[in-house]
């Protein structure tokens, strides 16, 4: 199964009101009316830049009321520096920050300077605070895993039953059948064990086992690169959030000399915010004890996303991020 292609668009035109698919429309429209979904967004902010651009993406749609940020992986504080101050500096700092237990963890942690920019202190437990939530809203939250799953361990070790109480998960992570680098376009060279399954392979079995509804969004749907001339564009905006973007990305790209993102976490909150750009197919999904995802016979215990379309999701997450009205398409 092969990605489509994304054709070279000008972002200028989009900016402008360029129609999108009458299907993507139709989505948002019915979507408009509809409550808030609760949210946590449990990440490893700080590495990749990926998961900046996810949350920036929920901070900015109306479709998600975001509970709290909760930070898991490696130097779970200094995660929570760092998420804390993009939270202030876009406007957001209401929404709380928890930092989860920490782990030993290989990191570059790219975006050091940022976070260390902001105060140190205390705090409080993620753990803690999403089991918490859960009981406040049974069968209503969402839980956005966008790092490896560190704090989902530590949920089912403490409180399995409060954990299934749980609206569901929808987690990046995992691979199907492409790997990484497998963009669609050479022959795919199959399954990698994915990153954020590999760091914790035994939360990630207990997690597929846990009878919570799961929404994984794989290597196979989550490779889309944020080209050089769509970063032109959004950080060209001047708005608070593209600003924050522009800085993390720049100190990103200066740690890794890598200069196009892969926003593999972003697609994972946007198929919370419309599931039409990520369309599942239910799955029995085991993990190795390599870290690999394998499909093998049994009731469906994973709902997983193998094909996305890059221009659908960028068109998205433009809109979104900077809150420009969706044009319906001319039918005359």
């Amino acid at each position: 199964m092969k990605l489509l292609p994304r054709a070279l668009f000008s972002v200028a035109v989009l900016l402008a009101g360029l129609c999108i698919p009458g299907h993507l429309v139709a989505a948002q429209t019915s979507n408009a009316t509809i409550a808030p979904q609760k949210v946590i967004i449990d990440t490893d902010i700080g590495d990749d830049i990926d998961d900046a651009f996810a949350i920036a993406l929920a901070l900015s749609s109306p479709r998600v009321q975001v509970l709290g940020i909760t930070t898991a992986f490696g130097d779970t504080a200094l995660r929570a520096r760092l998420a804390a101050r993009f939270l202030t500096e876009t406007g957001h700092a209401s929404i709380p920050v928890y930092a989860g237990p920490p782990t030993p963890a290989p990191s570059i942690f790219s975006q050091r300077r940022y976070a260390e920019q902001f105060p140190a202190r205390a705090w409080p437990d993620a753990v803690s605070f999403i089991l918490d939530q859960i009981r406040h809203a049974p069968g209503q939250v969402t839980l956005i895993c966008i790092a490896p799953l560190s704090n989902v361990g530590a949920l089912l070790e403490r409180d399995p039953a409060t954990f299934r109480k749980l609206r569901r998960v929808v987690m990046m992570g995992g691979s199907i059948h492409r790997g990484y680098g497998d963009l669609g376009y050479l022959p795919d060279h199959g399954p990698d064990a994915e990153w954020n399954i590999a760091q914790d392979i035994p939360a990630a079995k207990s997690l597929f086992a846990s009878a919570v509804p799961v929404y994984m969004m794989p290597l196979d749907s989550t490779q889309l690169k944020l080209d050089e001339v769509m970063r032109d564009q959004l950080f060209s905006q001047g708005t608070r959030m593209t600003d924050n973007l522009a800085l993390l990305y720049q100190q990103w790209t200066n740690a890794t000399s890598n200069p196009t993102p892969t926003l593999f976490d972003a697609m994972a909150v946007a198929d919370v915010l419309d599931p039409s750009l990520c369309p599942t197919t239910p799955m029995h999904v085991e993990v190795d004890d390599q870290g690999f995802t394998r499909v093998t016979p049994g009731a469906p215990n994973v709902h997983v996303c193998l094909n996305s379309d890059s221009d659908l999701f960028f068109h998205f997450y433009f809109r979104t991020v900077l809150k420009l009205k969706e044009h319906k398409p001319d039918t005359r």
